[in-house]
């Protein structure tokens, strides 16, 4: 087949000193794919700094957002282009249980073995101010049941039953209180926190429950000053976002 030359008119623009013409078939368009939904959680400070950073950017209008406030939970959902499913976003930031404090299972049904409980004593001394205090505490739950025990079977033959004799043993063999320094919330000072042990006993088995109607005073205290702080940071950067407690 003789070959057919094509000939083009081209008009270069003033300065152009190179062309380059390519051929074959021009690559295929990718497909068009819809934005993705942006869902953050963070520190209970992100709601302010995504609002901060992103506000009068132009990808949202604070008229079209809102921010949910959940004080038991801790957390607050900050829902942006509430209208538009394309833009949608949401935003949560919340205050987490410092690890220590819920190692600790203060104010629940959990029960503790005595050697169990001295021995978490023991690999977190810094919680006590006193150290002399706390390695007496910690010597006294390490050896609790055998110490408990011989008490008993010095007592046996006293009147009353036996399970009134081993009560009054664990009421007289552990402090009234324990007190300890610990953090309640991540990235919160320490706080101190009064324990007091309940003794679950079944026949010579014995365990301790820890209660501490303190601890719930600064969960409390804690975390509505954490939630107000932040929403009167969010105030006064955005006065005119709706901002609704459930």
């Amino acid at each position: 087949m003789q070959n057919q030359e094509k000939k083009y008119q081209i008009n270069l623009p003033e300065g152009c000193t190179e062309l380059i013409i390519r051929e074959g078939d021009a690559p295929k368009c990718l497909n068009e794919v819809e934005p993705k939904k942006l869902t953050l959680t963070g520190t209970l400070e992100s709601v302010f700094d995504f609002l901060h950073k992103r506000k009068d950017k132009g990808q949202f209008e604070i008229k079209d957002c809102h921010l949910i406030v959940d004080r038991e939970d801790v957390q607050m959902i900050l829902v942006i282009n509430e209208r538009d499913e394309r833009r949608f976003a949401c935003i949560t930031g919340a205050l987490s249980m410092h690890p220590d404090f819920q190692m600790l299972k203060v104010n629940t049904s959990h029960t503790w073995v005595p050697s169990e409980l001295g021995m978490m004593f023991k690999m977190h001394r810094y919680w006590f101010k006193d150290q002399s205090q706390g390695m007496k505490l910690i010597s006294t739950l390490m050896n609790f049941v055998a110490d408990v025990n011989a008490k008993v079977e010095r007592h046996i033959s006293e009147n009353g039953s036996h399970g009134e004799i081993y009560n009054q043993i664990v009421n007289s063999n552990l402090p009234s209180a324990i007190s300890i320094d610990i953090p309640v919330f991540k990235g919160e000072k320490p706080s101190t926190i009064e324990l007091e042990t309940f003794a679950k006993i079944d026949g010579k088995q014995v365990s301790f429950m820890l209660l501490s109607p303190g601890a719930n005073e600064i969960l409390n205290e804690l975390r509505n000053n954490a939630i107000d702080a932040e929403l009167e940071r969010i105030r006064a950067i955005a006065p005119e976002l709706v901002i609704i407690e459930r």
